[in-house]
C-alpha cells in the first residue's frame, strides 16, 4: 500500500487489514496504550482547503503512533513557485507520507505520480476515501457483519457519496442514493465502479422514503459543498424534499442509525432533532477518523503483527 487516492487503490483484503489494525489499536487506545509503531516517521499535511476533522485526526494519529507531522500551507508555494513534479520529488526526500486536501482531484493524482513517498487523499472534489473508510468501520462496530445490509444516502451524489458507494460495493453492502435526477451519479462514475466491483449493488432513486425503507443507516451531507457556495440557494430549493428529519427517519427500520460526515448545516439537510438523537452516530464517525487513519498509516508505513 503506497497510495490511497481513491478506494480503487485498495483491495477488499486491504480494507479488511486496515480495519483489523484499527480495531487492535483502538482497543489499546481505550485502555491508555499508545504504541510507538512509527517512530521517526514524518507526515506532511498539504492542505488547500480548511479542515477540522481531517487535520486534527491525522496529526493526532501520527502523534499516537510515535511519529511527527508538518502542516504545509500556502507559504510552501505548491502549484505556484515550481512545477508539481519538482515539488513532489523534493518533498518526498523529507517525509514518509503526504496527506493532501485539495479542490481538483487531478491535483492529488499528479502529486501521487511524482512522489516517491506514500500519498493519501484527504479530500478532493471527486473522492473522500478516508471518510468512507471511517464510516464503514463505524457501521462494522455498530452492526457487525455488513454484507447484504443497506446504506441509504440522501442528498447530493458528491465526493463522499461516491467513496461510500465504492466502499459499500467492496464490502458487499447495498448502497442507495436518493437525490434529484440532476444530482445523481453520472455514467462515468458508474462505469468505473462496474469495472472495479462487478458484483456491486448500487441504485438510485428520487424518493427518499423508498431509499431508507430497509436501511441500517441513513446518511446525508451538506447540499452545497466547499466551492459551491454560489449554488447554495438553488440547491436549497432543489433538495427541499430531501431533508433528513424525524418523518423520514420514521420510514427507516427502528434500529437504523443516522450518519453525517460533518460539518452539518442544521435546518437544511438535517434537523437538530435527528442529528442529536440517541441513534445518531455522527460523533463516533468523527472519532473513528483518527482510529482508521492510524490503521491506514500503520499499513502504509510500518509492520503490524
Amino acid at each position: 500500500m503506497q497510495r490511497l487516492v481513491t478506494l480503487a487503490d485498495l483491495s477488499t483484503a486491504d480494507v479488511e487489514r486496515i480495519f483489523a489494525v484499527t480495531k487492535d489499536l483502538k482497543s489499546k487506545h481505550a485502555v491508555g496504550l499508545r504504541e510507538p509503531i512509527l517512530p521517526g516517521r514524518v507526515m506532511a499535511l498539504l492542505f488547500e482547503k480548511p479542515s477540522l476533522r481531517t487535520r486534527v485526526s491525522f496529526e493526532a494519529a501520527m502523534a499516537h503512533l510515535g511519529g511527527s507531522s508538518l502542516f504545509l500551507g500556502a507559504d510552501v508555494g505548491f502549484g505556484s513557485r515550481e512545477s508539481v513534479e519538482d515539488f513532489s520529488r523534493v518533498l518526498s526526500e523529507f517525509v514518509d507520507v503526504v496527506v493532501m486536501r485539495t479542490h481538483a482531484h487531478d491535483t492529488v493524482v499528479q502529486l501521487a505520480e511524482h512522489c516517491s513517498c506514500a500519498v493519501i487523499n484527504g479530500l478532493t472534489d471527486l473522492a473522500h476515501p478516508c471518510q468512507a473508510l471511517a464510516d464503514l468501520y463505524t457501521l462494522r462496530e455498530t452492526f457487525g457483519d455488513l454484507k447484504g445490509r443497506t446504506l441509504a444516502y440522501v442528498g447530493d451524489g458528491n465526493n463522499v457519496a461516491r467513496s461510500l458507494a465504492t466502499g459499500c460495493a467492496m464490502l458487499g453492502v447495498r448502497f442507495v442514493l436518493a437525490a434529484p435526477p440532476a444530482y445523481q451519479f453520472d455514467d462515468a462514475f458508474l462505469g468505473r465502479l462496474a469495472k472495479q466491483v462487478p458484483g456491486r449493488d448500487v441504485s438510485m432513486t428520487d424518493d427518499p422514503a423508498t431509499a431508507v425503507a430497509d436501511a441500517m443507516a441513513v446518511y446525508t451531507d451538506v447540499w452545497a459543498s466547499m466551492g459551491q457556495e454560489a449554488e447554495t440557494e438553488k440547491r436549497r430549493r432543489d433538495f427541499a424534499d430531501y431533508q433528513v428529519n424525524a418523518k423520514l427517519m420514521s420510514a427507516a427500520p427502528d434500529d437504523a442509525v443516522f450518519m453525517h460526515c460533518l460539518p452539518a448545516h442544521r435546518g437544511d439537510e438535517v434537523t437538530s432533532e435527528v442529528i442529536d438523537a440517541p441513534n445518531s452516530v455522527v460523533v463516533a464517525q468523527a472519532g473513528n477518523r483518527m482510529h482508521v487513519q492510524k490503521g491506514i498509516l500503520t499499513c502504509m508505513l510500518g509492520t503490524h503483527a
